[in-house]
């Protein structure tokens, strides 16, 4: 079992209120989404694991299950070319969770008309294989957003 964590402090609102058809809808996977404080932070790792993508607005770290997690930096947040993303580790690194990952600033991107939510995916998971997903309520950095089997 792979207990997934939050990359960042904010709100816990589900996939389904993503401004974004591919991640409302899970096309990408199931899991959840995190509305972030407005300020600037660093995303940090959801598990353990190796970095096997990584880009100035979104990462996947696969941990030894082979489960393959995704922390996605706002929306559309790709178009900023990186602009307000510093990358703090390298693909290929081994994380820990709760490792920073990259420092980002939620206001500047809302700022720049995209949206900072955050969708958290499970890569190639059946909705079922998820429990105790967080839909609701504050999270902290580090706090668990769901179990995955």
């Amino acid at each position: 079992m792979t207990t997934v964590t939050s990359p960042l402090a904010g709100r816990a609102i589900g996939l389904a209120a993503v401004p974004d058809p591919v991640f409302s809808g899970a096309m990408v996977g199931p899991g959840t989404a995190v509305d972030p404080v407005r300020e600037p932070s660093e995303a940090v790792s959801p598990v353990d694991g190796i970095v096997v993508s990584l880009h100035p607005h979104a990462f996947v770290v696969v941990d030894d299950q082979g489960h393959g997690v995704l922390t996605h930096l706002g929306i559309d947040t790709v178009q900023l070319n990186g602009e307000g993303f510093e990358l703090l580790v390298n693909k290929g690194d081994t994380v820990s969770r709760g490792q920073a990952v990259v420092r980002w600033d939620p206001a500047a991107v809302e700022a720049a008309g995209k949206s900072p939510i955050c969708p958290v995916v499970a890569l190639e998971a059946t909705a079922d294989s998820l429990s105790g997903v967080r839909e609701s309520g504050d999270v902290q950095a580090g706090g668990t957003l769901f179990e995955w089997q």
